[in-house]
């Protein structure tokens, strides 16, 4: 991509949003960034410290911060939480600054690929996580259909495949 627009990956925890994000970051040659990772190299703390520590609210203002700073580089692929769209200021920053690929995915599929994932503060409640994936989609689907401009489904693909995907759609774009 020779304009080397900002590439922001949104969408569901389980989405692949990390795995594809850092091998589309290989293929166009551009720098990847990971928001959750970001937060956790500046906190020096695990995603599930700073939820306790800080709550929701205390992860999203910081998410919030990086997600600002990161998307005012030139030049990245970057990897957001599925919870980023919650806040406006994020949805805004992404709309502005890139093009954004929604990265869809089912439930079934969520929770197949979550199920072994201790990481994921969202899913270490004793509610149910199919109840739990089914209102953040509930809640978080309508956002990203809102800000995206490409909507790619990763259900039975590879990452290589939906990577390869997304290059073919972002040439069709430009």
């Amino acid at each position: 991509m020779a304009d080397k627009k900002n590439i922001f990956l949104i969408g569901p925890m389980g989405a692949g949003k990390s795995t594809i994000g850092r091998q589309l970051s290989q293929q166009l040659n551009m720098e990847f960034f990971d928001s959750d990772q970001e937060i956790e190299k500046r906190t020096g703390a695990d995603i599930s410290w700073v939820f306790d520590v800080e709550g929701e609210k205390g992860f999203r203002l910081r998410e919030s911060k990086i997600i600002d700073e990161l998307t005012s580089k030139k030049g990245i692929v970057l990897a957001t939480g599925g919870g980023s769209v919650n806040f406006k200021e994020n949805r805004n920053f992404l709309s502005a600054r890139g093009i954004v690929i929604y990265l869809e995915t089912t439930i079934e599929k969520q929770l197949d690929r979550t199920k072994r994932d201790t990481k994921r503060p969202l899913l270490q409640v004793s509610t149910s996580n199919r109840f739990i994936l089914e209102k953040l989609a509930n809640e978080r689907n309508p956002l990203y259909e809102s800000i995206s401009d490409i909507k790619v489904n990763t259900d039975e693909k590879t990452a290589r495949s939906v990577v390869f995907n997304i290059i073919r759609l972002l040439k069709e774009i430009h």
